[in-house]
């Protein structure tokens, strides 16, 4: 099985595809499909942004992945079958598509011409920890909370994004709503 950066990342592309395709069709249990999802998306986004992207010209594809996480967080509130689930779904498979079109044309050809054959298998070793890392901190938390009191993290996130609330990209719900109720939002 290959390890390298590169093709660990694309496999998570195809796997997202897949699960879209699952939810396009309407079979199986939807929430669950959602919920798995939700943590792999939110898994690779982060392992990208901490191990990948750094050295990259990849701030573009840091803002496309928190607009994927507003709208993965939108599809875990919606109720499968209702009309904003399938808007909703639209919006995201849309959003991610673009970022993989992206991504696998311009940013990872980049990664390749500049990285040596070591180099991306030094890169995938540290993705894949950090993807592992995030997945289990995911499943410890229980993952998406659909049914959680006040404002999900998504709106934290837009409020954390007005009051221009530093390294809001990377904190978790908890953090958005401490960091706003130090900020006085």
């Amino acid at each position: 099985m290959a390890t390298d950066v590169i093709t660990l990342i694309t496999k998570d592309h195809r796997t997202v595809e897949g699960l879209f395709e699952k939810l396009k069709s309407k079979k199986g249990d939807l929430k669950a499909t959602v919920a798995e999802l939700h943590a792999l998306l939110t898994a690779h986004a982060r392992a990208e942004e901490d191990r990948v992207y750094p050295g990259l010209d990849a701030h573009h594809s840091v803002e496309e992945h928190k607009e994927a996480e507003v709208l993965l967080d939108a599809l875990v509130r919606a109720e499968p079958g209702s009309a904003q689930f399938d808007r909703t779904l639209t919006e995201l498979i849309e959003s991610v598509n673009h970022h993989v079109e992206e991504e696998e044309s311009t940013l990872l050809p980049s990664l390749e011409r500049q990285t040596d054959a070591k180099g991306l298998q030094k890169l995938g070793k540290a993705f894949q920890q950090r993807r592992a890392e995030e997945l289990q901190a995911l499943k410890a938390n229980g993952g998406p909370s659909p049914s959680s009191g006040g404002a999900s993290k998504a709106e934290l996130y837009e409020e954390a994004k007005k009051a221009d609330i530093p390294g809001r990209s990377h904190m978790g719900k908890k953090e958005l709503a401490e960091a706003l109720g130090k900020s006085g939002s």
